[in-house]
């Protein structure tokens, strides 16, 4: 009896200074987060609840705010007729097209650049990763001049040369072009931080899983595709989708940048990222732009969401 009450008395020595242990190292883990956990507030938290707050009023960036209750909201969904005849509809469709269409590109370029020897899988994926840094300046250099609407446009000199259009075509300045450059551009620097997630995880998936396939029957490299690479790189996939997201519905620079205007001709090529900035420093409404700024939120989170459901992990 007394060894066991003695080997009972370590044990909760021994489990008390585990414990003591534990409270130490979660103090410096805290501590370690303390940082990120101030920028989480000052730069997410406090701005999101301010911006909750400043949707129910009207505020100029001069006076006060004053509460209006959901004034706002009511004026978005009756009275706001460039939201719904054309900022809505150019941003579900742009988020269509450009979302899922650069996420299947961003993949289907990382599985091919998976395939090739590591020295030029380096250069190339580089090459494809760069149009998403130097974005901003390559479509002021290259596209704005690719699409000008004059004599020295690319685009214009080669359709007049093969005698296609007798005069130059204001490529940026109309609506009928606008949207479709807009997307072509979008495309073209799709492949982002998201992109090279999706490398990453192709290049750690077990290649014994491949080899367990074959043998087990599996015939071509669609079928590896479908039933291992996907399901082995799920966060790689989930974390992709949400950057494509956040991407595709934050993108308002874009028209703007090829326009030179906001809004743009027509509203051809406004996001609603364009509208917040229309309404909260053209027309310095910031109460209304607060309330177009949390219908994109909920958008954006909306379809984050859903993303999960596909790629999230249960656990």
């Amino acid at each position: 009896m007394t060894k066991e009450i003695k080997k009972k008395s370590k044990l909760r020595k021994y489990i008390e200074m585990e414990k003591v242990l534990y409270k130490k190292d979660d103090k410096i883990a805290y501590l370690f987060s303390l940082p990120y956990v101030l920028l989480f507030l000052t730069f997410i938290v406090i701005p999101i609840i301010l911006a909750i707050y400043l949707s129910f009023t009207t505020f100029d960036l001069v006076s006060f705010p004053s509460f209006n209750g959901f004034n706002n909201y009511i004026y978005l969904l009756t009275s706001d007729e460039e939201f719904m005849k054309y900022i809505l509809p150019n941003t579900i469709k742009f988020a269509i097209i450009v979302g899922p269409g650069g996420y299947a590109l961003s993949f289907v370029m990382a599985w091919a650049l998976a395939q090739l020897p590591h020295k030029l899988r380096t250069v190339l994926a580089i090459v494809l990763y760069s149009p998403s840094l130097t974005a901003g300046v390559t479509m002021t250099v290259v596209w704005k001049v690719f699409f000008a609407g004059d004599q020295s446009g690319y685009l214009n000199a080669i359709l007049l040369q093969l005698g296609m259009i007798v005069e130059p075509i204001s490529f940026l300045q109309s609506p009928d072009f606008l949207f479709t450059i807009m997307i072509i551009v979008a495309l073209w620097g799709s492949m982002g931080i998201g992109f090279l997630a999706m490398l990453a995880g192709i290049l750690n998936i077990d290649q014994e899983l491949y080899e367990a396939a074959a043998i087990d029957g599996m015939k071509n490299r669609f079928q590896e595709v479908f039933f291992i690479t996907i399901p082995s790189m799920k966060p790689q996939m989930l974390f992709g989708a949400v950057m494509a997201i956040v991407g595709t519905f934050s993108a308002g620079a874009l028209g703007v940048s090829l326009s030179g205007s906001n809004p743009t001709p027509n509203y051809a090529g406004s996001l609603i990222v364009n509208h917040i900035e229309d309404y909260g420093f053209i027309r310095y409404d910031m109460g209304y732009a607060a309330a177009l700024s949390l219908v994109l939120l909920l958008i954006i989170y909306f379809f984050s969401r859903l993303s999960w459901r596909f790629f999230g992990e249960k656990d």
